[in-house]
């Protein structure tokens, strides 16, 4: 039997796929599996899913929103600012960066995590160059010459193909888990992608 692998498509600016983040990483921890990490411009897939980015939704949606932040950001015990100073902003560069270390074949977890973090926790702009820069420096990366790596050609095609790919999947919001096939859509679906993982176990 092969190591389970989840497929993590997700949006680095996602506050959901930040708050599942270390829940997911104990579940794939505690399991054995790989994660494949595919950060996507899912604005983009908003387009052919119906998806509306949140400050287009009806003030009823937006104002339920935060309180489901605050249910989860309680429940997951994950630091939470729901309204952050830089929220939306343009999340490319630090999608980049997340290629840009899997490329260079290393674990792009603590790095993705702290670009979510730098938003929803920290206040910071994942817009700014200096600032996905120092974070990256932050995380044991030469951010400098990472950076110069993230807007090569190759690694901005890999976050369009990943973003087709999830249109191609019939994903419509982030973030999305996918475990031999199945689809598990949100971080409060996190607990119904264990069972899937135990019961592969057990086979």
């Amino acid at each position: 039997m092969g190591t389970p692998t989840v497929f993590y498509h997700y949006a680095v600016l996602s506050p959901f796929s930040y708050l599942g983040v270390p829940t997911l990483r104990a579940i794939i921890g505690r399991h054995g599996a790989d994660l494949v990490y595919k950060p996507v411009d899912f604005f983009e897939v908003f387009k052919t899913s119906g998806g509306v980015p949140v400050h287009e939704r009806a003030p009823q949606r937006q104002a339920y929103r935060l309180i489901e932040l605050r249910r989860c950001a309680d429940w997951r015990g994950v630091e939470l600012n729901i309204e952050p100073n830089f929220f939306p902003a343009d999340q490319t560069k630090a999608s980049l960066m997340v290629l840009a270390a899997i490329a260079e074949g290393r674990d792009p977890a603590d790095l993705n995590f702290a670009y979510q973090r730098a938003v929803w926790a920290e206040q910071r702009d994942i817009a700014d160059r200096d600032t996905v820069i120092a974070i990256a420096a932050e995380q044991d990366f030469d951010g400098g010459a990472l950076y110069e790596r993230s807007q090569q050609p190759g690694i901005i095609a890999q976050y369009a193909a990943n973003t087709q790919e999830a249109v191609a999947l019939n994903l419509f919001g982030p973030p999305s888990y996918i475990f031999e096939g199945e689809l598990f859509w949100g971080q409060d679906r996190l607990e119904f992608l264990d069972r899937a993982l135990e019961k592969k176990a057990r086979r």
